[in-house]
Parts: C-alpha cells; sequence; structure tokens
C-alpha cells in the first residue's frame, strides 16, 4: 500500500514537473499583437462578457489566444488575468489594418500561425512584439490614424440629378472638400460630433493632427476616394460625424458657418455617416519609442516589414467588402436621402420646439 502511494505521489510529482518545465519553456510575457479584421457582421471590437447574442471580433481573438495554448480558459473568462487592453474600441462594422491589442500571454513555438489557424480567415494576427510589463496599448498611444472610403457621388451637389456609376469627382470639389476637412485641425470642443458629452465636459476637447482626402480611384465601375484622419483620440461617431458634415456643406444642405458654430455651446444637428467605410489604419506610440524604442531589450512599436502583409490583407477582405456592401445595401445612398431631413440653420431646441408645434 505503501509503494503504491509512493508510486502515485512520484506520478503526481513528475506531472507537476512536466507543467512546469512546459512553463518555463513559455513563460509569461507581455506582447503586442498587430490586428487586422473586417468588422463586417460585428458588433465592434471590444467584447460584451455575458451577451453572446452581440458577437465581437475580442470573442473570437479570445478564444483562439485559448485554443492556440497562449492563454489558460479562465484568462479568457476574465480578460483582466492576462493584462489584456485594446488600443480602440472599434464600432460596429468599423474595420481595421493596424489594430493594436497588449496582454501576458506563454509565448509558446509558432504562436503566430497557431493563433492565426483557430481565427477566421477575415482576422489575421499579423506581427508580435515584446514590451515593457507595465505597458498598456490604449494609453501608451499617443495618436490614432483612421481612413474613410466612400462613393465620391457622395459629394455631389443636391441640385445636381446624379448617375451614381458614372459620377467623377472634379478638381474643385475635391479642393473645397479638403479646404473644409481642414478646419478640424487644431483642438477643438466637439460635443456635437458624439453623444452623452455636453459643452463643458472638458473630454469633450479633442486634437486633430491631420485630415485630407486623398485622389479618387475607379473599383468595380464606381469612383471611390479616402479620407485620413489623425488624432490624438476620438469619441464614439466622432469622426462619422466629421465626414456626415462635411457632406452636407459640399452637397449645399449646410452652410460653411456650420462647422464654427459647432465648435460652440449650441447643441447642432450633425448628420453621422455610415460606419461601413471607416477603417482603423494605424495606431502611433512615438513617446513610448523614444523611451523604450531603442533601449536594446525593446524595438520600436513600427511595424515597416508588415507593411505588405497590411496592404494584402485590405486589398483581399477589407475594401472588397466595402465596395460589395455599398453596391448590395448602398448604405451611403440611402443615407445621403436622409440629409434633407435635417435642421442644419436651426439649434436643437429649436428643432423640437417646432416638432411640439407641429404635432
Amino acid at each position: 500500500e505503501e509503494n503504491g502511494h509512493q508510486i502515485k505521489k512520484l506520478k503526481r510529482d513528475a506531472d507537476e514537473e512536466d507543467v512546469e518545465d512546459q512553463n518555463k519553456k513559455s513563460p509569461k510575457r507581455k506582447i503586442v499583437l498587430l490586428m487586422a479584421y473586417s468588422g463586417k457582421g460585428y458588433h465592434g471590437m471590444q467584447r460584451n462578457v455575458g451577451s453572446s447574442q452581440f458577437k465581437t471580433i475580442e470573442d473570437d481573438l479570445v478564444s483562439a489566444l485559448v485554443h492556440s495554448g497562449c492563454i489558460p480558459e479562465n484568462h479568457g473568462e476574465d480578460m483582466k488575468k492576462m493584462s489584456f487592453q485594446r488600443c480602440a474600441r472599434t464600432d460596429k462594422g468599423v474595420s481595421a489594418a493596424g489594430q493594436i491589442v497588449s496582454l501576458k500571454v506563454r509565448l509558446i513555438d509558432d504562436i503566430l500561425e497557431k493563433i492565426n489557424n483557430h481565427l477566421p480567415s477575415h482576422i489575421r494576427i499579423l506581427g508580435l512584439k515584446r514590451v515593457t510589463g507595465g505597458f498598456n496599448s490604449k494609453n501608451k498611444c499617443d495618436a490614432r490614424t483612421y481612413s474613410y472610403m466612400l462613393p465620391t457621388f457622395a459629394f455631389a451637389h443636391k441640385d445636381r440629378d446624379v448617375q451614381e456609376e458614372v459620377y467623377r469627382l472634379d478638381k474643385e470639389t475635391l479642393e473645397k472638400v479638403n479646404k473644409l476637412l481642414a478646419c478640424y485641425k487644431g483642438t477643438h470642443n466637439f460635443h456635437n460630433f458624439t453623444s452623452q458629452k455636453g459643452p463643458r465636459d472638458p473630454s469633450a476637447k479633442r486634437y486633430i493632427m491631420e485630415m485630407y482626402c486623398g485622389e479618387p480611384f475607379v473599383r468595380e465601375n464606381t469612383e471611390f476616394a479616402v479620407i485620413k484622419v489623425k488624432g490624438q483620440s476620438f469619441m464614439m461617431h466622432q469622426i462619422r460625424k466629421m465626414i456626415g458634415l462635411v457632406i452636407a456643406i459640399v452637397k449645399g444642405y449646410a452652410a460653411e458657418s456650420i462647422i464654427e458654430r459647432s465648435w460652440g455651446e449650441e447643441k447642432v444637428d450633425v448628420p453621422k455617416a455610415p460606419g461601413l467605410g471607416l477603417v482603423l489604419e494605424r495606431v502611433h506610440f512615438e513617446k513610448y519609442n523614444r523611451r523604450f524604442g531603442n533601449d536594446g531589450l525593446h524595438e520600436p512599436l513600427e511595424w515597416a516589414e508588415e507593411e505588405e502583409k497590411i496592404a494584402v490583407f485590405k486589398e483581399q477582405y477589407i475594401y472588397p467588402t466595402i465596395i460589395n456592401t455599398e453596391r448590395e445595401e448602398k448604405s451611403m445612398v440611402n443615407w445621403l436621402n436622409t440629409l434633407s431631413i435635417h435642421d442644419f440653420n436651426s439649434s436643437a431646441v429649436g428643432i423640437q420646439t417646432n416638432n411640439k408645434n407641429s404635432k
């Protein structure tokens, strides 16, 4: 009996040593993952634990991390245990070409391949870097760059009868678009460009570094253009409303002065462009890179080697999804038809009074 007990104990000790050896071979380390995904069909990036009917990108990511053996199952249930942090909470339907998440994982062999094997093809991990123990991808991020791809007929004047596939953006209109987009540069009070923030809320002030629309190009017989915006941080729906307001002005629904008015305290009716064309392009860690990027232990968080993979992913999954969905669901066309019901001249108080009177 004693011998049997001894054998069991030895076996148990050996098993524990095996697990320990495995963990020693792949100890837990703080890393960042470079992610790309097509957001169609997802309710944004951030996981809602306990709400399974709204599928998010993180649901699929966490499942892949558990199944690949990078994290234990209980870390998947409680993400704080792996110090998980995403750089940006992309909204419903929004895609990303350069999302960054930070977390602690076991550095197993062929880690990227193993994670990707458990992910659907429209979500890819394109890169991995070791970071400092206290690194937090949200707090350490200095700036974020987004792009917004839209069919150029969105800029056609409301009084012109436009055939969508034939429309081509002329130079003067593109110049006007860029002049308006440049008005957003600098620090402004963007309380009118999000919900649930009052004009005196200090967090409504945001700093925009650049915003411009690139040269148009034709895909599947329709002309598209891409607007780029780089800012310190963005509030919910902010970029879509910034673009929505510029479209309303260029189409002739609103006066140019409305942008200046929107920085003020009054509530301005700002339309929100569809989410389909919005893509998180890249996130910037300039301060972190200056401090730790060349300390001999850590690499700078730059992804020059992954640029090609990012470009291929966009061509394969992000752009075709935007173009095909636009053709099938006509989200931009349907949204443009709603612009005429916005009241761009009076404040929200005036709109409410008018509504009461008409009732």
